[in-house]
């Protein structure tokens, strides 16, 4: 949850690492769908600012003359779209974070398709590197460290932290180089995979093409290119030991899925195979069960494999990836770090050490020096269709707001599928505070960004 303006108006967003910039519907939005909350009225808040073409923060925009305002636009690869103009406006976010109010720019959305439309969020939490950015932003501000954090629950486990600063250091992480200059995704070097204990023949050069291999955390489940996929997906079936191999959830879609491995998840490792990543810098990180599998919507004990073919030879590793995982995007020494942990127990401990930071010295900002602040999430994460085409074959640079080759637009396509879905009465057992992209299987004929609901950030 997010609150913008003054007085506060609430939101509930989509945490995306895939995205570099954060937007609500405005209520002047001509196409806009209906959402958890009501639009962002800017005529109610005292501290509200649109963004004007002379405006120093429009220099990468595109300017709309009739109205001397700063837009933006926002396309995705399954082709939901957003558009508007910027402002700013003191943003807080939600319960237990421990950042005090700040001044950040925002898209005031006037028009969204597709998807967007559809979703039952209210809009998206950019998390990724350009000038836009929510962290970007922060980071210029002073405010946080270079550096932020997110942790899912597991397979049925509401429950997660998204913590924007930096975290006591932690032993057993496995930290690997990421590449800024690569693109404005964050990546890392994916040198092999290893399934029962045997890596892929496959060449590492094959994880490598176009982006490489990236973090999105709006992206619900992972997708390997077509070479490595096909590999993977053999491994896979050689692995499973003692299940009936059924049916998909939908027709439409060519899942692999098994039943008979009981409703335990901390027991699918006695049913499904070990799977392994080994990095560039030959650090190595081991999937649990639920992080490549999803349980089957229709069948109690049946799980399906959450890793699909990528028609882009970009390799993407969504949310699932990261159920209890701790995953830190450390910019300032350029590295992704990995730990397998509790989530839920992570976040009880984060609200534990910030309630007793705020109680021992009420007088020292949260923010200050680069400080920490927590915001709490609930990660279970809605089920979203696998995309036959996670990748855009668009010529531009996804998320170079602040990089176009001509410097003046704001307007940029997304290479990753952002899906999102409306929870539907199927999913009304599940509680989210924030949006995150996973969970069981509710949905599967709405094809929504992953971005998501996962956004990477957390479902309500």
């Amino acid at each position: 949850m997010v609150y913008i303006g003054s007085p506060p108006q609430s939101f509930a967003l989509i945490v995306d690492t895939g995205s570099t910039i954060t937007y609500v519907p405005c209520s002047s939005c001509s196409h806009c769908g209906t959402h958890q909350n009501p639009s962002f009225k800017p005529e109610e808040s005292s501290t509200y600012t649109a963004i004007h073409c002379d405006d120093l923060d429009c220099e990468l925009g595109a300017c709309a003359h009739s109205s001397n305002l700063c837009n933006y636009a926002r396309h995705y690869a399954e082709q939901s779209f957003s558009s508007g103009f910027l402002a700013r406006d003191i943003v807080r976010f939600g319960k237990g974070s421990s950042g005090l109010p700040r001044p950040l720019l925002f898209g005031c959305e006037t028009t969204e398709s597709g998807n967007l439309f559809l979703q039952h969020a209210d809009g998206i939490m950019g998390l990724g590197r350009g000038s836009l950015s929510v962290v970007d932003q922060l980071i210029t501000q002073g405010a946080i460290a270079s550096t932020f954090s997110l942790c899912y629950g597991g397979m049925d486990e509401d429950g997660g932290a998204l913590i924007l600063g930096s975290l006591t250091p932690i032993d057993e992480m496995v930290f690997t180089p990421s590449n800024p200059t690569r693109s404005s995704y964050y990546n890392v070097v994916l040198k092999e995979i290893w399934v029962e204990g045997v890596p892929l023949p496959v060449k590492p050069s094959v994880f490598d093409g176009r982006y490489g291999t990236i973090l999105d955390s709006g992206t619900t489940f992972a997708y390997l290119p077509a070479k490595a996929f096909d590999v993977f997906k053999d491994a896979f079936v050689r692995g499973v030991k003692d299940l009936k191999e059924i049916d998909g959830p939908d027709e439409n879609f060519q899942d692999i899925c098994y039943s008979g491995a009981g409703n335990d998840p901390d027991n699918l490792s006695s049913y499904f195979p070990s799977i392994d990543f080994v990095f560039g810098d030959d650090k190595a990180i081991s999937l649990a069960a639920e992080n490549y599998l999803f349980r089957h919507p229709k069948h109690a004990g049946a799980y399906c494999l959450g890793f699909f073919q990528n028609e882009d030879s970009t390799t993407i590793l969504g949310g699932i990836v990261a159920r209890n995982m701790l995953v830190t995007y450390d910019r300032e020494e350029e590295q992704i770090g990995f730990v397998r942990t509790k989530c839920t127990d992570l976040w009880k401990t984060l609200s534990a050490e910030a309630r007793s930071a705020s109680d021992n010295d009420s007088s020292i900002p949260p923010f200050a020096n680069g400080d920490t602040d927590y915001e709490w999430i609930n990660p279970s994460m809605p089920y979203l269709p696998p995309n036959r085409h996670p990748v855009s074959d668009s010529p531009h640079s996804p998320h170079q707001n602040n990089s176009q080759p001509q410097g003046k637009n704001h307007s940029d396509t997304d290479v990753v599928p952002k899906k999102r879905v409306h929870i539907s009465d199927a999913c009304s057992l599940l509680s989210f505070q924030l949006y995150v992209p996973f969970v069981g299987p509710c949905l599967r004929h709405l094809h929504v960004p992953l971005m998501v609901i996962l956004v990477s950030t957390l479902w309500k």
